[in-house]
């Protein structure tokens, strides 16, 4: 991937069955390191009774990961967090130096030619992050990643995606950056 003069590697993982939230926690990091294994595993800590059916994840086990083992996860192998994002204020608010990537869940939908049915219960997770000097959609469902621009077209696009209430978006960030809150930018006051 190029941009104009600069040459930048992405890392993108591609979809595997239900592992979207998988796919997008190895892409926000640029590197494998959460695996299925890890991820059930935290599923069945959370909820230790319930092996088949258990509520972080799928019934029959093939992903669908709840937030619950995206925040579990990115505390325990990255000593991150994922942060809720409070849609009704402007994205713009976010320091995206301070970031190290977001996280947006969306409805899983199904075409069916020229339709789209939503796939009930079913949620979608994909990565955007910046690397280099412009953003990427790192969606495990695109056959390459796609630029999204520099960080006006990125705050854009993700206004975009938060106009539907069945989206909801969350900023990683190290631990340090979370209890100081410097992902969100210092309102600025005028004289």
């Amino acid at each position: 991937m190029t941009n104009s003069n600069e040459q930048v590697s992405v890392y993108h993982e591609r979809q595997q069955r239900e592992l979207c939230a998988m796919h997008a926690l190895n892409n926000t990091f640029q590197e494998k390191v959460f695996t299925k294994e890890f991820l059930d595993e935290i599923c069945l800590q959370l909820t230790p009774d319930t092996n088949w059916l258990n509520p972080h994840r799928s019934m029959f086990g093939l992903g669908n990961y709840d937030i619950n083992v995206i925040m579990s996860a990115v505390q325990r192998k990255k000593n991150c967090e994922a942060i809720w994002f409070d849609k009704r204020k402007d994205p713009a608010c976010i320091d995206t130096e301070q970031i190290i990537g977001f996280i947006l869940n969306i409805p899983n939908k199904y075409d069916l030619g020229f339709v789209a049915v939503p796939l009930l219960g079913r949620r979608h997770w994909f990565a955007i992050k910046k690397i280099g000097a412009q953003f990427w959609n790192l969606d495990s469902k695109l056959k390459v990643p796609k630029s999204l621009g520099n960080e006006n077209d990125v705050m854009e696009f993700i206004r975009k995606q938060l106009l539907e209430n069945d989206k909801e978006l969350f900023i990683v960030v190290t631990k340090e950056v979370a209890s100081a809150q410097s992902w969100m930018k210092s309102p600025t006051i005028e004289t």
